[in-house]
């Protein structure tokens, strides 16, 4: 008769709290995935060599630091522990759901030795279809104006006037028998 090895659960990963970052963490970031692309990347198939390392846009939101980091590999939409209400210290790999001015946003945490705890939401990734790096500064531009824009409040539609008849959501299977003649 065999017998089973246990092995015990695995348990989840530490969390390294986040130290808060007072200043904009704009040019840190920068030079480090700029090290990163040098040393580690620059020879990886999946990258586009049209583009660079650049942050953009990056604000203080809730006491918090929130915007993009663009690479050769990636565009997403970053956010640093600034000792604000938006961080929550979470393992490595875990996604939590953050309340936006535009909405509701899931990121994804990530701990590097060198910068220490972050959040990212991915905006692009891979960026091969990015043609250049205009087109990737534009495309942070935007992400970040689309960050800070709260949704528009829903339609509400009036009844229609009582000589008007009411409009309908139709299918397209009702549209096309109301098209043939059929209802």
């Amino acid at each position: 008769m065999s017998e089973r090895i246990r092995t015990p659960a695995m348990a989840p990963p530490p969390i390294r709290p986040a130290i808060a970052r007072e200043e904009n963490p704009d040019a840190f970031l920068a030079a480090h995935y700029e090290h990163v692309w040098r040393t580690r990347m620059h020879d990886m198939p999946f990258v586009n060599p049209a583009l660079s390392v650049e942050t953009i846009g990056f604000i203080q939101l809730q006491g918090d630091w929130v915007g993009v980091v663009v690479t050769p590999w990636f565009i997403n939409l970053f956010l640093v522990f600034g000792g604000g209400e938006l961080w929550g210290d979470i393992p490595a790999g875990e996604r939590r759901y953050l309340n936006l001015p535009c909405g509701t946003l899931q990121f994804i945490a990530d701990d590097d030795p060198d910068i220490g705890p972050y959040q990212y939401c991915p905006l692009i990734a891979p960026v091969s279809n990015v043609p250049d790096m205009a087109t990737a500064r534009q495309t942070a531009l935007d992400a970040m104006a689309a960050v800070m824009v709260p949704p528009a409040p829903p339609v509400v539609e009036e009844a229609p006037p009582p000589d008007q008849p009411e409009k309908r959501d139709v299918s397209r299977r009702g549209f096309l028998r109301a098209l043939s003649g059929r209802r």
